[in-house]
C-alpha cells in the first residue's frame, strides 16, 4: 500500500495525524487531553493509559466505567504481558439461583448481569509494574474532571438523552 497523507479515501472525517514523541488516542477528546498532558509530564505510553482509563468513567460515564473489566497487552522491554482484569461473578451468583428467581438466561439489565469491577484493581496492577509517573499525578486530571466539572462533547449529550428516554421506564415511583 502507498501512503498518500494528502489523500484519505475513507468514509470517516478523521485526519491523519502526526506526533513526534507521543499521541494519546480515545473516542473522548477530553480523556485524550488528559492522557496528552500525562506525556507532556514525562509520563510514558503506560501512565497516559491509565489516565485516559481513569477519565473515561467520569467524562463518558454511558461507556464503560469503574464497574467494568480491564484486559491489556503490555509489550515493555522487549517482552509481552498480558493481564486479565475481569471480575468474577458475585459468590451467590449462580445458573440455579437465577432459575429460581424465574431467568431462562441472564438479562441484559438490571443487578443479574453485574460482575465483581476489576478495572481498578488492573489498572493498579499495571501501573505497580509500568508506571513511571506517581499514581496521584497520573490521575490528576481525572480528580479534577470529577471536582470541577469538564465540556460535555455533543455525542456524550445526544447519549445522555438518549439513554434518558430508555431509562425513563425503569425509574421506581419515589413519594
Amino acid at each position: 500500500m502507498k501512503f498518500d497523507a494528502q489523500n484519505y479515501p475513507y468514509a470517516s472525517k478523521r485526519s491523519v495525524v502526526y506526533a513526534k514523541n507521543g499521541m494519546v488516542c480515545v473516542g473522548n477528546p477530553t480523556a485524550a487531553s488528559a492522557g496528552l498532558q500525562t506525556l507532556l509530564k514525562g509520563g510514558n505510553a503506560i501512565d497516559a493509559a491509565i489516565t485516559v482509563a481513569t477519565c473515561q468513567p467520569v467524562v463518558e460515564p454511558t461507556g464503560n466505567g469503574l464497574g467494568s473489566d480491564c484486559f491489556a497487552l503490555i509489550w515493555y522491554k522487549g517482552k509481552l504481558y498480558g493481564i486479565n482484569g475481569s471480575g468474577p461473578a458475585p459468590m451467590a451468583a449462580s445458573i440455579a439461583a437465577l432459575k429460581e428467581r424465574g431467568f431462562d438466561k441472564i438479562p441484559p439489565y438490571g443487578v443479574e448481569p453485574i460482575n465483581v469491577p476489576g478495572a481498578v484493581g488492573a489498572w493498579m496492577e499495571i501501573h505497580k509494574k509500568f508506571g513511571k509517573l506517581p499514581i496521584k499525578t497520573v490521575m490528576e486530571p481525572s480528580i479534577n474532571y470529577a471536582e470541577n466539572g469538564y465540556p460535555v462533547s455533543p455525542n456524550m449529550s445526544r447519549l445522555w438523552e438518549e439513554a434518558d428516554g430508555f431509562y425513563t421506564k425503569y425509574k421506581a415511583d419515589v413519594r
